[in-house]
């Protein structure tokens, strides 16, 4: 299983090969996943992330292609980052990420569900990480809304997702029994150079970017509205 190029041909911005892992424990209302919060500075600074980081060579074991390796690095990332063991039998394949050309810094990044203990004392990379929570999907995704926490999109849609099983044993089997869904994201900025959308392919608008919502065609992608994401899926993920 190899990532895909950017459509249209040749990635014209070669991204960095990198690894998020999802860490699930179970909790009074069902699951709950650990975040971080980014320090100011570097690659998403100030927001709330799931562990991870480059893909480095000692991630790749003899015969590993880029998911053996990506799985090897989201491991370490979870203890180097959080001090969170997990054992790399349980760990499970749920997307791939690809950013637009354009953006300045690219990771080409391979998402992963994995089940933890959850008590173990967590021991955060002070240099790369200021804070962490647990928390319920649907939980934070209200404090987005909110405006309390700033989440990526790639961040927003594994929430999105997750919020839609009620055990950690059902995310698993749904992200195991399936192929792993692919994210290469375009992005429409507006005149004064914000963020506006981050359109994928499925959408009616993933090759023109034209946003306009009476235009008829299925949509995948996430827009901006007050500051927080929303999204517009079809067909609606099962659970949203």
């Amino acid at each position: 299983m190899t990532s895909p190029e950017f459509a249209g041909g040749p990635d014209p911005n070669p991204p960095t090969p990198a690894a998020t892992v999802v860490c699930l424990r179970p909790g009074p209302a069902g699951p709950e996943v650990l975040l971080l919060r980014r320090r100011s500075k570097g690659a998403f600074g100030g927001m709330w992330v799931f562990p991870g980081g480059k893909v480095d060579p000692e991630d790749w074991g003899p015969g590993d292609d880029e998911v053996a390796a990506g799985r090897n690095a989201a491991v370490r990332e979870a203890a180097e980052e959080a001090a969170i063991v997990v054992d790399p039998a349980t760990v499970v394949t749920l997307s791939y990420w690809l950013p637009p050309p354009e953006a300045a810094r690219r990771f080409s990044t391979w998402f992963y569900l994995a089940p933890v203990l959850g008590e173990d004392p967590i021991v955060l990379s002070q240099d790369e990480v200021g804070d962490h929570r647990w928390e319920p999907p649907a939980a934070m995704l209200a404090a987005h809304a909110a405006g309390e926490v700033q989440l990526a999109p790639p961040t927003w849609m594994t929430l999105h997702w997750l919020a839609g099983y009620r055990t950690i044993d059902d995310a698993l089997a749904a992200a195991a029994g399936s192929e792993p869904e692919r994210f290469l994201t375009r992005a429409v900025i507006s005149d004064d150079g914000q963020l506006v959308s981050t359109v994928w392919e499925g959408d009616v608008a993933y090759d023109d970017l034209d946003l306009d919502p009476g235009r008829p065609g299925p949509r995948r992608r996430l827009e901006v509205r007050r500051g927080a994401w929303v999204a517009l899926l079809d067909p609606v993920p099962e659970g949203s």
